[in-house]
C-alpha cells in the first residue's frame, strides 16, 4: 500500500526557519528518522516545502483560470513537507508516523492518506 504522509505547516514553518541550534538538532533527528525509514524499505520520497508565501494557487472555474499569490491563510491547513511510503497497511504507516520526531518548534500534526 502506498501512502502519502503530510507534515502540516505551523505558524513557525510559514515564517521560514532560520539556522539555529534547534534547526540543527531537528534536521539531525529527522535525518536519523529518514535513515530508519530507508533501512526498513518503506521510504520512496521525502521533501520539505517552502512557506506558502513562495507559492501560487490556480483557481479553476469552467474555462477561467486565476493565479492567486501566497501566503495562504490557516497554516495548520497547509503542507510543510511530505513523504511517500510503501507499507503493508495503514497500521504500519501509523506506527512509523508515531515514531517521527516533531519537525516543528511547536505542536504539529502529521496526516496519512492512502
Amino acid at each position: 500500500m502506498r501512502v502519502m504522509v503530510f507534515v502540516k505547516a505551523t505558524e513557525a514553518s510559514e515564517k521560514g526557519f532560520q539556522p539555529s541550534a534547534w534547526t540543527d538538532a531537528m534536521m539531525e533527528a529527522m535525518g536519523r528518522y529518514n535513515d530508519a525509514l530507508r533501512e526498513a524499505g518503506i521510504l520512496r520520497m521525502a521533501e520539505g516545502l517552502t512557506p506558502s508565501s513562495q507559492g501560487k494557487r490556480i483557481a479553476i472555474d469552467g474555462d477561467s483560470r486565476t493565479v492567486i499569490d501566497g501566503p495562504f491563510a490557516q497554516p495548520r491547513e497547509l503542507v510543510a513537507g511530505f513523504w511517500i511510503w510503501e507499507v503493508k497497511d495503514l497500521a504500519e504507516a501509523i506506527a512509523w508516523a508515531k515514531r517521527c520526531p516533531n519537525p516543528m518548534p511547536e505542536p504539529s500534526e502529521i496526516e496519512i492518506r492512502p
